[in-house]
């Protein structure tokens, strides 16, 4: 069957003709194909050539663009990113990277078009080594994009500067001259650098700097660089360093307390080393000295107001204007506390009132005192405590001579270890008081000067020596109990601490020249009371006399009951114990209670030469035979 008679089940010929058509004539297609050979370019599009486009529309981030092709050309919309919006009809020239994409369209770029067209200038200005101009895009990984002739170029971060920038985002935007370094065509890569070009520059400003810098100049310079030690200075070209100590007259901790770096100041040109090209600077050369004139400004007993700078051991270091520095020595920091670090009273950095003690302008050096702001409680200290008035302390420390006793706060007073009680011998304070005891006392004596108070702990009870007369009359019978042998005689203890002295020859033996070899610690001896000196504090008693009158039996009894006893360790003699009382570890501010432990020693070395002389020398009688029955 022909396609004529082929027969449609179900259509008629007009429902036929609109679903397929109808048959154009020759004539018609002719026509047709003219018209559609028309709209095609007469040139062929090949890819990786560059031809001209018009632009037609913009859709989903692609630019449509008229290639007078067969297919439409497709650009992405970012290649405009610098460029004002794409608008229809524009031309536009474009590198054709494929003919056919997924969607059957010719893949084109803007981009790679401008690139190929400005290659051989970029090639040139490479092989001529010219200067071009370009604008910072953006910061990336290991340096920044700059745009030169409409084509991205790579700045490597360490071409942008003559030294490394740490920060490189603040060039972005920034119109500056480089210099091509490296070019790869196939890889579309350019390499440029701003570095090159700023040294170029800079050796010729350099070359120039050096022919007319002299010391003496005072200059303009940009800070390039801090260190701890101090700055560099771009003085045009050349640098120099301006060194921490002549940044300043005042103390300067770190160069970033005054300067930044990009800065421009003033310096001034200290030395110029011209073979070495070394350059050093000075910028509080440029500032008046301050200590010129700083006697007339600061006399003494002038209240100042400074920050303190600086502590050491000795002192601390107020600066009371930029460059002048005074000195607040420990010892000018409190009246009454004794100041053991100037750290425990002052920290850098706090603002102080002081007070000018003295001035050496040629040695320029300022005392100053922190504790003349304040009143001296030393000046009223005998309107407060008057001698002989009873005052509550407590025990600060004790020493080998006495204990120092807080009255009030910062102000202790001695209670000297002769002072604190009548009747005992007290090796050391801690046998009568403790640290931190709540303590009575009673104002002795006081040295405004030396500030020195001095303190009886036994003046708050009754002297027992003014009694010690009616109570011991001389010829009364007492026991002693022994306390200390000594090399002529011993002491015993009576009763309540009260103690009396028996001199050697008093005993009971005759020719005794060592009272250790019968005599012993705890030994109770029978005595009679020879002769009482309350004004010196001193009983003298006598065994002899106890027995003159007595039967000779009982003597020869007490001496049979003490002799041939095993001999104790060797006694301490009381010029060993005083030496030892007297030999403190105590600094210089102990030498007057030293003094008056010695008169101590003197006291009790008299006492017992007094005692001997005064001691009954007569042998006491022999007592009568009894009659033999």
């Amino acid at each position: 069957m022909s396609e004529k008679n082929e027969f449609v089940v179900g259509l008629t010929d007009e429902e036929i003709e609109t679903i397929e058509g109808h048959d154009y004539t020759a004539s018609e297609r002719s026509d047709f194909e003219a018209a559609y050979a028309g709209t095609i370019a007469n040139f062929t599009v090949k890819v990786g050539t560059i031809i001209s486009g018009t632009i037609l529309k913009t859709a989903n981030n692609e630019v449509i663009v008229d290639l007078g092709y067969k297919s439409e050309g497709v650009i992405p919309l970012q290649e405009f990113r610098d460029e004002d919006p794409p608008q229809q009809g524009t031309k536009v020239d474009v590198f054709v990277e494929s003919l056919e994409d997924t969607d059957g369209r010719v893949t084109v770029s803007k981009e790679k078009a401008h690139f190929h067209t400005v290659w051989n200038d970029i090639k040139v200005a490479y092989d001529d080594n010219l200067i071009l101009k370009g604008k910072v895009i953006k910061r990336i990984k290991g340096g920044l994009t700059v745009r030169i002739m409409g084509v991205d170029a790579f700045l490597p971060g360490s071409q942008v500067a003559l030294r490394q920038v740490p920060n490189l985002e603040k060039f972005c935007g920034e119109e500056l001259d480089f210099r091509v370094i490296k070019l790869n065509k196939r890889r579309r890569n350019i390499v440029v650098s701003r570095r090159q070009v700023l040294e170029e520059a800079r050796s010729e400003l350099k070359e120039n700097l050096i022919k007319e810098l002299e010391e003496e100049q005072v200059r303009k310079g940009i800070v390039k660089n801090i260190t701890d030690f101090g700055a560099f200075v771009d003085l045009g070209g050349i640098d120099g360093l301006l060194h921490i100590t002549d940044m300043s007259w005042g103390r300067v901790r770190h160069p970033s307390q005054l300067l930044t770096i990009g800065e421009e100041i003033d310096v001034k040109v200290l030395k110029f080393d011209k073979e070495r090209e070394r350059i050093s600077l000075g910028l509080k050369q440029l500032q008046p000295f301050p200590w010129e004139g700083v006697a007339d400004r600061y006399s003494p007993e002038t209240m100042v107001t400074g920050k303190v700078a600086s502590i050491t051991d000795y002192g601390a270091f107020i600066e009371i204007e930029p460059g002048v520095e005074g000195l607040i020595h420990i010892s000018e920091m409190s009246w009454t506390k004794h100041v053991r670090h100037p750290s425990k009273i002052l920290t850098v950095g706090d603002e102080v009132e002081a007070v000018v003690l003295s001035v050496n302008e040629e040695e320029r050096k300022i005392s100053l005192g922190l504790k003349q702001t304040m009143e001296n409680p030393w000046n009223s200290i005998e309107e407060r405590y008057p001698i002989g008035s009873s005052v509550d302390g407590k025990v600060r420390n004790l020493t080998n001579f006495g204990a120092f006793v807080e009255i009030e706060d910062g102000i202790d007073g001695l209670i000297h270890i002769s002072d604190m009680s009548w009747t005992r011998r007290i090796s050391h304070p801690s046998e009568i008081v403790q640290k931190n005891q709540p303590v009575k006392v009673v104002v002795l004596s006081i040295d405004r000067e030396n500030h020195r108070i001095s303190l009886g702990l036994k003046q708050t009870e009754e002297n027992p020596w003014d009694s010690m007369s009616e109570r011991y009359p001389e010829t009364t019978e007492v026991k002693g109990s022994v306390t200390q042998i000594l090399d002529r005689g011993v002491v015993v203890d009576l009763e309540d601490g009260i103690e009396g002295f028996v001199p050697l020859s008093q005993l009971g033996w005759e020719e005794l020249e060592n009272p250790a070899t019968v005599i012993r610690r705890g030994d109770v001896l029978p005595l009679r009371v020879i002769e009482v000196v309350p004004s010196s504090r001193r009983i003298v008693l006598s065994v002899r006399s106890y027995f003159n009158g007595r039967p000779m039996e009982e003597l020869q009894e007490f001496r049979t009951s003490l002799e041939g006893r095993p001999a104790d360790e060797v006694e301490e003699v009381v010029e060993e114990e005083s030496v030892k009382e007297n030999t403190s570890e105590e600094t210089a501010d102990t030498a007057v209670e030293q003094t008056v432990a010695e008169e101590t020693q003197e006291s009790e070395e008299k006492t017992v030469e007094a005692a001997e002389e005064t001691a009954v020398e007569e042998e006491p009688e022999a007592p009568e035979e009894p009659a033999s029955k």
